[in-house]
């Protein structure tokens, strides 16, 4: 069985790659001629934990090519998955500018039935537009060729995306045809071995599933981080209010740390996306618009601290940051809390000097010289007025407290509630937090 994965972004290189290690022959394509010829030698345009490996070894046993040439991606395929981006407009709708690009091209190159899968995250709608772009494209050749359309929303987490992808908790399909289904129920068969359900639906329900599910994850962030500032205010501790609200089973445990707000690649965008979509249709979503608003605010928690202890005199102070990825194991930084602390702390005068395991190398790209970053996260303490702690990546969860008695003022905001309040104070340092004393 071979399929065609159009675009090797995060989604589309990581599904991609997991098709190809179940034993599926899985053609990979981007325009981006560097991006491709980079892949095809196993160096990867992005950082998630066992990609480069499962990667290498699929090119080796020939499962896996990458190309930049669509019409050979997608020749003998019985499946072709759209997996370009859809980067928010400044109205925050989703532009689909690439993925009808895509649609019109597949429809330009197509030589047999396919079934082609929107992989993509999309508006509701967005499946009839890519029918209409393949059929238009084919009666421009006379061509009577049939293809089936379907929507298979992607709910990979960034630093887990694999094991997501090979153990998914549940797999989201919507189309119309039988035919599709017998297809994608092949295609999908190594992966519900161990009883994980495919959920089919109509496609509406299918594109608009993604967006929930992030809308849904998004609001208790920022439900979350709105009752951690009341904490503040009242004198509780949100660490406290989460154990005893994450026992109820309706509520869970998952998704109720207080911290800088969230980022990344799908929440922001999505929200936005729902939110303008709703607009369109003359409903307004007010709850979403508050967990956006809600979730802005909280980006410039640590700001706001840091402005209020040096009593709104931040230039010249030496800040360092600790984590610039929106969270571990990745390094994207996409819509990143790092970036709004980072440009507020300048705006002010400070300099700043970061740390990142992974992430240097990106935020030298958006952020360019106006930070120094360093190798170790403990290189840059010496005359440091305070660290800030953004991204709770692992090597920060013990701190080494020789290490910092080198800093000019023992300061540490900690956006992430890692650390212990007491053990830190007794060191001598100032400890700020989210949501609590």
């Amino acid at each position: 069985m071979k399929i065609s994965i159009i675009g090797t972004g995060y989604v589309g290189l990581v599904s991609g790659t997991c098709f190809a290690e179940m034993g599926i022959i899985t053609s990979c394509l981007d325009i981006d001629t560097k991006k491709i010829e980079n892949l095809r030698n196993g160096i990867m345009p992005i950082w998630e934990p066992g990609l480069e490996q499962m990667v290498k070894r699929n090119l080796e046993k020939n499962r896996l090519s990458f190309t930049t040439n669509l019409a050979e991606s997608i020749e003998d395929a019985q499946a072709c998955f759209i997996a370009v981006g859809t980067p928010p407009d400044e109205d925050g709708s989703a532009d689909l500018k690439y993925v009808l690009s895509v649609a019109r091209e597949i429809g330009r190159n197509m030589k047999n039935y396919m079934v082609i899968i929107t992989k993509s995250t999309v508006p509701i709608g967005t499946s009839e537009k890519v029918r209409s772009a393949i059929q238009n494209e084919l009666n421009k050749r006379n061509s009577d060729l049939c293809f089936d359309l379907a929507s298979n929303p992607e709910f990979l987490k960034e630093g887990d995306a694999i094991d997501d992808c090979l153990h998914p908790d549940r797999i989201v399909v919507g189309t119309d045809s039988e035919r599709a289904k017998s297809i994608i129920d092949r295609l999908y068969k190594p992966f519900v071995l161990n009883g994980h359900p495919i959920i089919y639906m109509d496609i509406p329900s299918a594109e608009i599933t993604k967006y929930t599910a992030n809308a849904m994850l998004a609001t208790k962030i920022s439900f979350m981080n709105d009752i951690a500032n009341f904490c503040e205010i009242v004198g509780a501790d949100i660490n406290s209010v989460r154990k005893g609200i994450g026992s109820d089973k309706r509520i869970g445990p998952y998704f109720i740390y207080a911290g800088t707000g969230y980022g990344g690649s799908c929440f922001p965008k999505d929200v936005k996306a729902l939110i303008r979509t709703a607009d369109e249709k003359k409903y307004s979503l007010e709850i979403l618009k508050s967990v956006e608003n809600v979730n802005d605010r909280q980006k410039e928690s640590l700001y706001h601290k840091a402005f209020k202890h040096f009593k709104g005199n931040l230039k010249n102070k030496k800040f360092v940051i600790w984590g610039l990825s929106f969270k571990p194991n990745t390094d994207d930084m996409r819509e990143a809390p790092a970036l709004v602390l980072i440009d507020k702390l300048l705006t002010d005068g400070a300099n700043i000097v970061a740390y990142d395991p992974v992430a240097i190398d990106e935020a030298k790209r958006r952020i360019g010289d106006k930070v120094t970053f360093c190798q170790n996260p403990y290189d840059a303490v010496k005359d440091a007025d305070a660290i800030f702690l953004v991204t709770e990546w692992t090597e920060f969860r013990v701190l080494n407290y020789p290490e910092l008695e080198k800093m000019k003022c023992k300061v540490i905001f900690d956006g992430r509630n890692i650390y212990d309040s007491d053990e830190v104070r007794s060191k001598g340092f100032t400890y700020y937090s989210i949501g609590r004393k």
